[in-house]
């Protein structure tokens, strides 16, 4: 069984390299939705999956940080940089370029390192992040898998290269949210959670 919990969240980038001159030359944004798509086999005690409520807490501030933020690729210029994390307060620096493709994997890894940091409570059982879906436009979405996520030909997300700035991190309910999921990733084998 399958079941899926949007969010959402406003977001600004630049997409170098891409085909388009608007895309790839001018810092735009885009009302974000997020779809987190989780499987399991198994029903908890209370008939479910896994606790919609249980999504709230970590999963919402992870999702949220990407709100109201603008979205930087470390490859870029230096002095874009340094300009956009001087004017604004929310921003997050990425190893990859911030497309609707980059986002669904990135989301995809921090999620997937986090459900690892859960604690099953009320008889869940082998679920799993199946998929993360990102809208970028109400036409348009990226699906990122689990071998999406973690494949090296599409960049290697490491998320010691992540960046998320201060005012985003002060805004987390666990000011060691950030810190427990990059330790629980160097203790994972993505490929066989």
């Amino acid at each position: 069984m399958i079941i899926r919990k949007l969010f959402k969240f406003e977001n600004a980038h630049i997409v170098r390299n891409c085909s388009t001159q608007r895309c790839r030359a001018s810092i735009h944004g885009h009302s974000y939705q997020v779809e987190l798509l989780f499987e399991s086999n198994f029903l908890d005690h209370g008939q479910m999956v896994y606790d919609f409520g249980l999504m709230k807490q970590h999963m919402k501030d992870i999702v949220d940080s990407f709100d109201h933020a603008i979205a930087l690729w470390r490859d870029d210029a230096a002095d874009y940089i340094e300009a956009m994390t001087r004017y604004s307060e929310r921003y997050i620096l990425l190893p990859v370029s911030p497309s609707a493709e980059q986002f669904s994997r990135v989301i995809f890894v921090l999620i997937d390192a986090l459900m690892q940091l859960t604690t099953c409570v009320n008889g869940e059982k082998e679920v799993r992040l199946h998929s993360v879906i990102v809208h970028e436009t109400a036409t348009g979405y990226a699906q990122s898998f689990r071998e999406d996520a973690y494949s090296t030909q599409m960049g290697v997300i490491a998320l010691e290269q992540i960046v998320f700035s201060d005012a985003i991190q002060c805004e987390w309910n666990d000011s060691a949210l950030f810190e427990n999921i990059k330790q629980q990733r160097r203790f994972m084998n993505p490929m066989s959670v």
